[in-house]
């Protein structure tokens, strides 16, 4: 059967005029309703942090345990493959409607949301960096006679720590963004306050929500520049 996608293409012809009408819904901004959102946009950012730091402490192993030349065994790198692929596989919004089911609306659902989103791409940046280490390091080291523990320790894990902040301070820029929408499904955040303001059209309340979003994803920005910076 062939697979068709209805359109109303007659939509499009006021799409200029409706985009217009909303602008002027929203100008001028209601920013007496800033105090509002002061606090919400606090626990986005909040949420972005933390899911970053649980993202870290799970990642860093499951990286040794998916990348080819630190992972035990075939089936332990199969198995750290999976959870990486199976993370990147599905949105945050998704994982966030899962652990609302779990933990119940709020910020805690929103930490893992994030969490189990960017597992699979810290996982896998830092898996590949690991891969690509000198071996000849790592075998000097070896033959010394250091266990396979202080192997990774001394003779891999040095190698890839710029890889592993990096990744982290770039993957907390991006969670900076996904919070910001979390609270459509529950998950906390500023989101529930821009879901409940476009529901009850309050544009002007919509406008003051989204130059702030815009702010603090401009300073994460730049944040998550100068410290790459100073990294690399």
């Amino acid at each position: 059967a062939r697979m068709r996608l209805y359109i109303t293409w007659t939509y499009l012809l006021d799409v200029l005029v409706q985009a217009g009408d909303l602008l002027t819904r929203m100008y001028p901004p209601e920013w007496s309703y800033f105090s509002d959102i002061v606090q919400p946009l606090l626990e986005t950012i909040h949420i972005a942090t933390l899911g970053t730091a649980v993202t870290f402490v799970i990642a860093l192993p499951l990286a040794f345990l998916s990348a080819r030349n630190t992972t035990p065994n075939s089936l332990t790198w199969v198995i750290g493959r999976f959870i990486l692929v199976a993370s990147r596989s599905i949105n945050t919004v998704v994982w966030a409607l899962v652990f609302v089911a779990i933990f119940g609306p709020g910020p805690m659902a929103g930490i893992w949301a994030i969490a189990a989103r960017s597992l699979g791409f810290m996982g896998k940046l830092i898996g590949e960096a690991i891969e690509e280490v000198d071996h000849d390091t790592v075998e000097a080291i070896e033959a010394t006679g250091a266990s396979r523990l202080k192997v990774l320790l001394i003779g891999v894990l040095p190698q890839v720590m710029p890889v592993i902040y990096g990744t982290t301070v770039y993957r907390w820029d991006i969670n900076i963004r996904e919070s910001t929408v979390l609270g459509f499904v529950g998950a906390g955040g500023i989101g529930i306050q821009l879901y409940s303001s476009i529901n009850q059209f309050q544009w002007d309340s919509v406008a003051v929500i989204l130059i702030a979003i815009f702010g603090v994803v401009v300073v994460s920005e730049f944040v998550s520049a100068v410290v790459r910076q100073k990294i690399t």
